[in-house]
């Protein structure tokens, strides 16, 4: 697959996707002189606001899309830096904080995948994630229903986006059997008032159908995109402003003495 993220499509609602990651960092303790990981950085540029937030000796930036990171370079330097990797396979040791906002929902086997960042967190140290869960809204089930119309189907060698994600209350459970003795794990609706129903497409071009549009030659995706447009807005009510509830799962944990999971 080609790597298709578009950065300025994806900032173009920028104030409403970045609010979720300051009320997630809101939970996260300083960790001044400590060593932070940022999964699923982007362009880099809210990873220079965790840094300052944390007061790290060093924060690293992970993503994998090479346009996202393109972007980084100018965020850089002061204790910041920047990779390309894949979370799925990330490792590391002795960190003091794990924070990704908006990118583990990419990533299948949350059964595996938590416990493995969980051991890479030092005694004391802190996991802060926060997950999109908007997957039952017709933004999301639109996209997946277009996907199975057999024209698109078969352009898309039968591929249907999976969700990952578990119910809430998995989470918390799983981060006490992890060792996190301090935990907070919230549901948030976030609601989005936008010009009109059609930006809600431009919404999710930003994100959900960019996996789409990796599996799909450009003119292969411009169909889908118009099958997906017209049966989107005929679903939406026709407002304006358009109210657009999104749902958000926020975490954070303390990892406790002798602890950290099997990964």
């Amino acid at each position: 697959m080609s790597d298709t993220w578009q950065p300025e499509q994806y900032a173009r609602f920028r104030a409403e996707r970045e609010q979720p990651f300051h009320d997630l960092l809101a939970l996260v303790e300083p960790v001044p002189g400590g060593r932070v990981v940022d999964l699923g950085c982007g362009t880099g540029v809210l990873t220079r606001v965790l840094h300052e937030h944390t007061g790290a000796a060093e924060t690293v930036g992970v993503d994998r899309s090479e346009a996202m990171l393109a972007q980084s370079e100018q965020h850089a330097g002061e204790g910041v830096r920047f990779e390309q990797g894949d979370i799925g396979t990330f490792r590391g040791n002795g960190l003091d904080v794990v924070f990704s906002n908006a990118a583990l929902q990419w990533v299948d086997g949350h059964e595996t995948l938590f416990p493995r960042l969980a051991a890479t967190l030092r005694e004391g140290g802190q996991l802060a994630v926060q997950m999109p869960m908007n997957h039952d809204h017709p933004s999301h089930t639109v996209a997946h229903e277009v996907a199975r119309e057999p024209r698109h189907a078969k352009a898309l060698g039968g591929y249907v986006r999976g969700y990952p994600l578990r119910e809430v209350e998995w989470y918390a459970e799983l981060l006490a059997r992890l060792g996190f003795e301090q935990q907070h794990v919230r549901l948030q609706v976030y609601l989005h008032r936008l010009a009109g129903p059609e930006e809600v497409v431009e919404w999710v071009k930003g994100s959900l159908l960019t996996d789409y549009r990796n599996r799909l030659s450009p003119e292969e995706y411009e169909a889908y995109l118009a099958d997906f447009r017209e049966r989107l807005l005929a679903e939406l009510p026709d407002e304006r402003p358009h109210l657009y509830p999104f749902k958000r799962l926020l975490l954070w944990g303390r990892k406790g003495a002798a602890s950290g999971g099997t990964g």
